[in-house]
């Protein structure tokens, strides 16, 4: 099989021989475009002119369209996508709103990188219905390969919109001429250019397994889009036609929007309310002639492919007859200014759909980016409020998605960027003793020293430069540090599946979707291999999305373990003795219901904790991670600081709020792209899922509103109710923007409240008192007087250890606090219930003192776990006795 490289090389060769075939030719002659050779790059192209070179800006000779733009339709950057998305329409297309870019139905990439990311792997394979077809999208997308160029060539992005044209067709319904013709009249009309303004190149594309022709169109050296025409598959004998034809056209919403301005940057067109705000910020202006002769050769300053980037600024310089030092001091600030602009569009984009600044995954790009901005303002000594950025960000781009012009978003994006700042601060402050250390061990800072001194104290290189300068060092790091630092792979580890070869090929149809609390039934051994079976159906649970397995009997044959070997659910025996079980006999199972019970309780509480951390918490919580076992559940969510105790209650009272209400909980099987058109892309909450048909578990409230939604194969309850409680043991957090919530739920949260009540009324005993408000007080009044004994004891001092025991003076202090807390909140109750003629509950008495909460308390205060109280108090009792004892 040839690399994406190879075939794309190969393929493009092969379409150039036969233009007829492979392109839309016949539109081309009709509209006057003839077919030429670029002497320059030996690409062939279409135009209308007697020119003799296409239209790359390399064989042009840069940019020509800046102050002198042939586009007759003067359109910013919003209508670009308005006029484009009505055109469309009126040609056919169906305008759809853009996709996250965080790609949570895939588990090959962290974000969009373009619109046809929105369609891969489902749709485009054909095994999904695309949401309408053909449709127009215009899709935000996120790369990271050049952000050191950013700012710097006047149109390279971390964050843009590619606008999507697409069609996924059988062949006989795939047309080519047509898509070809509306993309012409995007540029005519739309545009507004003359035929020879326009130029079409011949290309090729592949990736993924499939390539095809491509035409990419072109004018005054700006490339606005190109469109592929995905129509063949790579097999090891050469291509093959596809089944389902695909269009897959992209266009930069930015380039589009400068073109038809004819601005000295896109950044000018593309973020004109926030660069004009930086402008007055920073009181940095634009010098329009330096920076139009500068563009023409700014490609030559891409930082990962010059190798001696002060050589490629010298002759930049030489080339429009400025000094070096002139030159960079007119551009540098300048491109930082962009930089920032740009920046923090792609955060306010990346944030909102749930990515978090971090050192892992994606959002590690998120803080590199964010940092480098910040860097910026560091370096030019630039005093804005840099949270400002983002509501201007949110206002201008509103108009093209309104999920921006949500207040609540944007509060929750400023208190994530606030830590992220502060992080920085922090690790900064530390920064020039670090730095000079580093210089006196080595002077010379490779690029692995320098990104661990980034990601461990934040020093980015633009610091690292200047300090080293302060200190006497002339020291250079790589120009293209964050591009390399954004390129770093995190390798992901793929946990060897256990395999049985005779079981490979095996269908079990799963009945626990059916009815999850049956656990009798019977069922035929399909095939057996020594204690592992295979059944025709089964209810019996496999460990799956995070589930443990369930446990049973098969023909009273213990079931100690249950996994999916492909289409096939295996039952491992218990091997204690030979396991005598036919292939083709009829056998009698049994789930053990406790455990079944156990699980679901605790999956169904994971469900109702996600939807309780993301309303306390904000939208960016996501799920990061699951497990339900018997004695307890966790959840990992993704937020970008520890949680408080307080945050941690809110959390609880609301997840038992809801299981009190007793709301349903509605499992259904949907077709994947009619849950995604309903639902929208929260329901990957778990990652990615395979399938072309989801299950579907909602929990709805009593007016059918929504709280929570996800694609989930677990067993699930049928009311919230049947969770009976939910207690939060302890949060942590397990990695950069991953929290950990341990907890219990169900019968494993009745067996913790009563262990818990269990140790307070060994306390209560212990200290021969009634009131467990009354226990912190006496705890702290023991660990007091053995701390102070203790002490007195060593220095021998017998009168002052007496007089310590018979002072009660602390304790009598701390009851009247407690007292006038506990009066304080019987009143607020009071208040509460003025309206209420019956009298409280059991259950709402020991709320007014709950059990677990003075564990907290305590068991904090000693700096302990709550089991290990008791044993921590009669330490203390003991040794303080003993010096009794002893006087």
């Amino acid at each position: 099989m040839l690399s994406d490289k190879e075939q794309k090389k190969k393929f493009k060769l092969i379409a150039s021989k036969n233009p007829e075939k492979y392109y839309p030719v016949e539109v081309l002659k009709r509209y006057g475009f003839e077919r030429k050779k670029c002497v320059k790059c030996g690409t062939y192209f279409w135009t209308t002119t007697n020119s003799d070179v296409c239209g790359d800006p390399d064989c042009v000779g840069g940019f020509s369209f800046i102050d002198d733009t042939p586009a007759k339709n003067n359109l910013d950057y919003i209508d670009v996508w308005k006029k484009f998305s009505k055109m469309f329409s009126d040609l056919g297309y169906t305008p759809i709103k853009r996709y996250p870019v965080v790609a949570r139905w895939r588990d090959d990439t962290d974000f969009v990188q373009a619109s046809i990311y929105d369609f891969q792997p489902h749709v485009v394979n054909g095994s999904v219905k695309p949401p309408a077809n053909p449709l127009v999208v215009p899709q935000f997308s996120l790369r990271f390969n050049d952000i050191d160029n950013v700012g710097i060539t006047g149109s390279h992005y971390t964050g843009f919109v590619m606008i999507g044209q697409h069609a996924f067709m059988p062949p006989e319904k795939y047309d080519q001429k047509k898509y070809f013709e509306d993309i012409y009249t995007w540029l005519s009309k739309g545009l507004g250019l003359s035929n020879d303004e326009i130029k079409f190149h011949e290309d090729a594309w592949a990736g993924g397994g499939n390539f095809g022709p491509s035409m990419e169109f072109f004018s005054r050296g700006l490339e606005l889009g190109n469109q592929v025409y995905m129509q063949y598959e790579q097999t090891p004998t050469g291509g093959r036609e596809l089944k389902l034809k695909v269009l897959d056209m992209g266009m930069g919403q930015e380039r589009n929007a400068w073109f038809t301005k004819g601005k000295t940057t896109s950044y000018e067109t593309t973020f004109p309310t926030v660069v004009s705000w930086l402008k007055k910020q920073t009181n940095i202006v634009l010098d329009k002639d330096v920076m139009k002769k500068f563009l023409h050769y700014s490609s030559m300053l891409n930082a990962d492919e010059v190798e001696n980037i002060d050589e490629a600024w010298s002759k930049v310089a030489r080339l429009i007859d400025v000094n070096v030092e002139e030159l960079k001091s007119k551009v540098l600030p300048l491109s930082a200014l962009y930089s920032v602009a740009e920046h923090t569009r792609t955060l306010l984009m990346g944030i909102t759909d749930g990515a978090l600044p971090s050192n892992v995954g994606g959002g590690h790009n998120l803080r590199v980016i964010l940092r480098r901005s910040l860097s910026f303002l560091e370096k030019y000594n630039w005093n804005f409020d840099y949270l400002k950025l983002f509501e201007l960000h949110s206002d201008y781009y509103k108009r093209q998605y309104s999920e921006l012009g949500d207040k609540e978003n944007l509060d929750n994006i400023n208190k994530i960027v606030n830590v992220e700042i502060k992080r920085f601060k922090d690790q900064r402050s530390r920064s020039f003793k670090i730095i000079k250390k580093e210089l006196e061990k080595n002077p010379n800072v490779d690029f692995e020293r320098l990104k661990f001194l980034y990601e461990s104290y934040g020093i980015t290189p633009e610091l690292f430069e200047s300090q080293a300068k302060l200190l006497g060092y002339n020291v250079k790091v790589d120009a293209d540090f964050y591009s390399k630092l954004s390129d770093v792979k995190v390798e992901k580890k793929v946990k060897q599946k256990f395999f049985i070869e005779e079981f490979e090929g095996l269908e079990t149809k799963a009945l626990y979707f059916d009815d999850w609390k049956k656990t009798e039934f019977k069922a035929k051994v399909i095939a057996v291999k020594d204690n592992y079976v295979v059944l025709d159906e089964t209810y019996f649970y496999p460990t799956s999305g995070g589930q443990l397995h369930d446990l049973g009997t098969i023909n009273g044959y213990k079931v100690v373990n249950i996994f999916k070997q492909g289409n096939a659910i295996v039952h491992e025996l218990e091997k204690n003795n030979e396991v005598n079980i036919k292939e083709g006999s009829i056998v009698e199972c049994k789930i053990d219901w406790d455990r079944r019970l156990q699980l679901a309780q605790h999956h169904t509480a994971t469900h109702i904790l996600n939807y309780a951390s993301k309303k306390i918490l904000g939208r960016h919580v996501w799920q990061a991670g699951a497990e339900k076992r018997i004695d307890k559940a966790r959840l990992d969510i993704t937020h970008y600081q520890s949680l408080t105790r307080e945050e941690e209650k809110k959390i609880e009272e609301l997840a038992n709020n809801i299981v009190k209400k007793n709301y349903r909980v509605i499992k259904t099987f949907i077709p994947r792209d009619e849950a995604e058109k309903e639902f929208g892309f929260v329901i990957y909450q778990g990652g990615a899922v395979p399938g072309d048909v989801l299950r579907i578990v909602k929990i709805v409230d009593e007016n059918n509103n929504i709280l929570d939604v996800e694609a989930c194969g677990g067993t699930h309850l049928d009311f919230t109710g049947e969770v009976e409680a939910i207690k939060i043991l302890k949060t942590s957090r397990i990695s950069d923007g991953v929290v950990r919530i341990e907890f219990v739920a169900g019968s494993a949260a009745k067996k913790m409240f009563l262990e818990e009540e269990k140790i307070v009324n060994e306390l209560l005993k212990i200290f021969n008192i009634e009131d467990k408000s009354l226990l912190y007080c006496n705890v702290e009044n023991l660990f007091n007087k053995w701390k102070k004994v203790k002490k007195l004891k060593k220095k021998n001092k017998i009168e002052e250890i007496k007089k310590t025991l018979e002072d009660n003076s602390f304790l009598e202090e701390c009851y009247k606090k407690q007292k006038a807390k506990t009066e304080e909140v019987n009143e607020e109750q009071k208040v509460g219930e003025e309206n209420k003629e019956t009298e409280k509950t059991e259950e709402q008495k020991e709320k007014d003192v709950n059990n677990s909460e003075v564990l907290e308390e305590v068991s904090s205060f000693l700096k302990t776990q709550k089991e290990n109280v008791v044993k921590t108090v009669l330490r203390f009792k003991k040794e303080l006795d003993e010096i009794v004892k002893n006087i």
